[in-house]
Order: C-alpha cells, then sequence, then structure tokens
C-alpha cells in the first residue's frame, strides 16, 4: 500500500490556509470528525478540509496534492451508501458546498450550465420556472448535489422512462490531478469527436479527478402527471400488473415496486391506505399533456381487469405527494423490522425481478435475517434490506453472509452488484465476483493516465 503523510506539516498548512483563508479551510477535530463520514456511516477522520470556491484553487490545490503526494477526497453532501468519499488514507476533504451557482439555463440550447453544489431539487424548481425539465430524480434529490449525482451516476424513480444521470451531462469541466484543467463535451446534443471523456467522468467516483461545472441536457416540461399506487395479493400479482402496464404499450414514468416485509414496515411507521390482505403493491406515475395522462390512467386501470388487485388509489397535481412519500420513507421505516439494516441495489435484467426477489427471500428465511426489497421494478434495480440485529453475533454473521449469498444469486440471474450506488468501500472486496482481472487491469490503467500517484479518493473502487 502506497505510503501517504499521516499528518500535515507546518508548511502543508500554512499553503492551504493561504489558499483556503479564513473559514475555506478548517483543521479542528469537530470539522475533521463530521466531514469523515457518510450515509454509509462508514468513518475517517481526514487532515483536513478545505471548501474552494473557484477552480483556479481547485488548480492550485492538485498541483500541491500531486507535488506533495497528499490524498484528495471531493465531497458535496455524502448522501453516498458506500463509503465513496470517506477518507480511508487521511489526506484533505474538498468540499464543493460552496461552488453552487446555476450559470446558465438556456431555453434554446436545452441546457442547464451549474457549479457541483447546487442541490439537485434547486435546479429542477429553478428550470421548471422557464418550463424545463431535470428529470434525474435519485430518492436523495432534496439534500444531494449534482456533483454528488453525476460522480455516482445517480439513478432514481424516474430512470425507466428517462434514464439516469449520465444520459443527462452533456459536458464537463474538471481539474486533474498536478492541476490541469480540462473540458469535455459541450452544449451540443450529439458529438462523437475523440473518446468520451464526458461519460467516463460520469460515476467514476471523484478518482479521476475534480468537476468544477458541468453542462446538462435539458427536456421541455411535461404538461401534467398522475400517480396510481395499486395493492395485490403477492409478489406474483405484482408482476402480473406490470407486465399487464407495459403490454397496454404504456412506459411510466415510474414504476415502483414493494414487497410484503417492506409493506409490513410501512404500516408500523405510517398510516397507509391499503386494505388487508394485500402483500405487495406497485406505485406508477405517468407524465404528459392533459389528454394523455388521463387517456394512460385509463388504459392502466383496463389493463388491470384481469389481474387480481386488492386496492387502488389515484393522484393528480399535488394530491400525489402523499403516495410517494410512503415510497420516501422506506428506508427509515425498515428499522421498524430490526434495528441494523445492510442496505445493497442489485439489478436483474428486467424478466427475472421476480426470481431475484423470492431468492433473496429464501436466503433470509435460511439465514434467519428478514429480507426487505423495494425499488425501481421498470428497470431491474432492487433494494435489498438484509434487516437484523448486529448485536446477537449471530445475526452479524448471518447477515454478512446474506450479503455475499445476494450477490452469487445475482450473478447467477445475469444481474450486477450495483444498479445505482456504486461499490466504494462497501462492495470493493466482491467486485472480482463481477469483473474479471483483464477488466480490471484496464480500469487500473485508466486510473493511472488520469492520476499516477493516485491520490484522488484513493482506497475506493468505482
Amino acid at each position: 500500500m502506497k505510503l501517504y503523510p499521516e499528518k500535515l506539516s507546518r508548511l502543508h498548512k500554512k499553503f492551504l490556509k493561504d489558499l483556503f483563508p479564513e473559514k475555506q479551510s478548517s483543521f479542528d477535530d469537530g470539522a475533521l470528525l463530521a466531514c469523515g463520514v457518510d450515509a454509509s456511516r462508514k468513518h475517517a477522520k481526514p487532515l483536513a478540509l478545505v471548501r474552494p470556491k473557484t477552480v483556479e484553487q481547485i488548480s492550485e490545490l492538485l498541483k500541491w496534492a500531486q507535488l506533495e503526494q497528499v490524498p484528495v477526497y471531493p465531497r458535496a453532501r455524502a448522501t453516498n451508501k458506500v463509503g465513496g468519499c470517506v477518507p480511508v488514507r487521511h489526506g484533505v476533504v474538498v468540499s464543493t458546498l460552496d461552488m453552487n451557482r446555476i450559470l446558465d439555463i438556456d431555453p434554446r440550447d436545452f441546457v442547464a450550465v451549474v457549479e457541483p453544489g447546487v442541490v439537485t431539487s434547486d435546479l429542477q424548481k429553478a428550470v421548471e420556472y422557464k418550463g424545463l425539465f431535470y428529470p434525474p430524480d435519485p430518492a436523495s434529490i432534496k439534500i444531494s448535489t449534482i456533483g454528488g449525482n453525476i460522480s455516482t451516476c445517480a439513478g432514481g424513480m424516474r430512470a425507466v422512462k428517462y434514464g439516469v444521470t449520465r444520459d443527462y451531462v452533456l459536458g464537463l469541466e474538471a481539474v486533474l490531478p498536478g492541476g490541469e484543467i480540462i473540458h469535455t463535451g459541450g452544449r451540443t446534443h450529439k458529438n462523437v469527436v475523440g473518446l468520451d471523456l464526458t461519460r467516463l467522468m460520469v460515476g467514476s467516483a471523484g478518482t479521476l479527478g475534480l468537476i468544477t461545472q458541468a453542462t446538462l441536457k435539458l427536456l421541455p416540461l411535461p404538461e401534467t402527471s398522475a400517480s396510481v399506487l395499486i395493492g395485490f395479493k403477492d409478489l406474483s400479482g405484482c408482476l402480473q400488473g406490470a407486465e399487464a402496464v407495459f403490454g397496454c404499450g404504456i412506459l411510466p414514468t415510474a414504476m415502483e415496486l414493494m414487497d410484503h416485509n417492506t409493506l409490513n414496515a410501512l404500516e408500523i411507521h405510517s398510516d397507509v391506505p391499503w386494505s388487508k390482505g394485500t402483500c405487495g403493491a406497485l406505485l406508477l406515475k405517468i407524465d404528459g399533456s392533459k389528454e394523455a395522462v388521463a387517456n394512460d390512467i385509463n388504459r392502466i386501470e383496463d389493463a388491470l381487469k384481469d389481474v387480481p388487485v386488492t386496492f387502488m388509489e389515484k393522484g393528480t397535481g399535488g394530491d400525489q405527494e402523499r403516495l410517494w412519500e410512503l415510497r420516501r420513507v422506506i428506508s427509515p421505516a425498515a428499522f421498524n423490522l430490526a434495528p441494523d439494516k445492510q442496505g445493497e441495489d442489485v439489478a436483474v435484467p428486467r424478466g427475472s425481478v421476480g426470481k431475484a426477489i423470492e431468492g433473496y427471500h429464501a436466503i433470509g428465511r435460511k439465514l434467519g435475517v428478514i429480507i426487505l426489497c423495494f425499488g425501481h421494478l421498470g428497470d431491474g434495480n432492487i433494494h435489498v434490506s438484509v434487516m437484523h440485529d448486529k448485536s446477537v453475533p449471530v445475526q452479524a454473521d448471518a447477515a454478512l453472509k446474506a450479503k455475499k449469498e445476494i450477490f452469487e444469486y445475482t450473478l447467477k440471474l445475469g444481474g450486477t452488484l450495483s444498479g445505482e450506488h456504486g461499490i466504494g468501500l462497501t462492495k470493493a472486496k466482491f467486485i472480482g465476483m463481477q469483473l474479471g482481472k483483464t477488466e480490471l487491469k484496464l480500469m487500473s490503467g485508466i486510473k493511472k493516465v488520469f492520476d499516477p500517484y493516485n491520490i484522488m479518493n484513493p482506497g475506493k473502487v468505482v
């Protein structure tokens, strides 16, 4: 393992204080402890925290960091769940939260230009005011930032119709180790000149460079939307319902599935609308013109006439929020089933979702832990939460065994270890289950071209 400095010298601190004056740099324990953790609950204490406001500051920082071989950890709101920004090799955490300007929204080019610290929901509100639409919607949309979304290639519930973050990044400004500033892509919606460095940077989790500006593709804002929450007697009914919706020629904006354990957790946590005997649910959203949305809702109701449904509730306009709030509170509600959670975000071919969930439940029964499954049925991305009590040694061991078996079964079905969260720290030792030596060697070679001294977010696997 590469040896990085375990503490900053007096000259190191002076450099950082001069480059990031006053409140732009911190070295006290409170600030360092706070910026050493993310939503994975993994933690490591960095040597310093800096808050740049300009690309020039970042360029000087990365020039210095490469020269001194000090690790650099880009960070925004730290909502990622795999330890992706935890400073495991000490180093300097670079918070991009002060680079939070929306620089341009252009209705003619259908683009927005933003700094990385812009909160995703703030951008959405700003573009919607101009009749435009930025579709990516990770669950953390109200607190996560565009820079974080790009670094992790965030997905979200609308991915089934609109795709993920990478589909909306037209161009980037980024600073490489050594301080060089690069510009990839641009404002055009088509560009096939050279290798696609933009898509290479998207999802690289800060391991190749530090993103300082993004040019994003926008769409026309749909006129309206409607949502439908539908209950079924079991998982099989949910899958039949989904097939019926797709079979009538409708591509929903979102299609979310909740299994019986998810519904149990929500029943303890919230007032729920479904009737007794509901052991699975689908939550759909449709958008478009008023006429098209009304027609699609009618077609969905007709398509479900031959599927056993326990209940159905519709919402339009602001009335939809009560339905989607149930989806958003699944994560905290899960702790009603057990005090500890091990969350995974596997994805399988869409036709294998039912088989996958049944297999995960079987793993839970065998090992004596509760497996809760929910997520993006429309694109096969399943959030699998292993609920357990880690204070009981046998349950802690069972949760770890369940993780490995869930991954093995997912790959057996032709799936992937991560649909949207990435690998980070929590899945690093499992990546060899999916990728071969040649693929890993190619990735390592690309990393070395961008970052020859391995100072960008070291210790992580993308």
